[in-house]
């Protein structure tokens, strides 16, 4: 009986980590947009890749479909707004296939939060039809990729709250 609990418990924790996982602290996601099916077709799910800001004149979502690597690019001169916001959740549960290892050492995992950060970019296609992206980007990113947008783009960026103003800035 305790062999079928232990592999219960392993068996949960490890689909807490893949099913709750967010995204890689140096990588993005797109979560959703106007254009999601030119870009996205037949996608359910977010779209893991890079968000590379190193070009000077485009945004640049690289990102695979399939075994072909493709680019979802927009132009900096082109984006009309962008919006940073964050949104927390508490780790339920991690906290409880912790609790059922380690006993109530897992419920301070309750306490903690897990954020994650999307940036909604505002822009115009080249027909110039307004569209919208919206991207998650890993925590390791975030401090680094709004400024070049701010620059690239000469728009500020819009803060959903107080919180992700201070993220997004680089204060605590």
């Amino acid at each position: 009986m305790k062999k079928i609990i232990f592999a219960f418990v392993c068996l949960t924790l490890v689909f807490n980590s893949l099913a709750f996982a967010g995204v890689d602290s140096k990588k993005a996601e797109f979560v959703g947009g106007t254009l999601k099916d030119k870009y996205f077709p037949n996608q359910k799910k977010n779209v893991a890749g890079l968000l590379k800001t190193d070009d000077e004149k485009m945004l640049n979502f690289v990102y695979r479909l399939g075994a072909e690597e493709k680019v979802y690019a927009i132009p900096y001169d082109q984006i009309l707004d962008i919006e940073y916001g964050q949104k927390a959740g508490r780790r339920v549960g991690a906290a409880i296939a912790t609790a059922i290892l380690l006993s109530p050492v897992g419920l301070f995992l309750l306490f903690s939060k897990k954020r994650k950060h999307f940036v909604t970019i505002g822009y115009k296609d080249e027909e110039g039809k307004e569209q919208v992206a919206v991207f998650e980007l890993g925590k390791g990113i975030v401090r680094t990729t709004l400024p070049i947008l701010k620059a690239r783009s000469g728009k500020e960026i819009t803060y959903q709250d107080e919180e992700a103003r201070k993220s997004g800035k680089g204060t605590d």
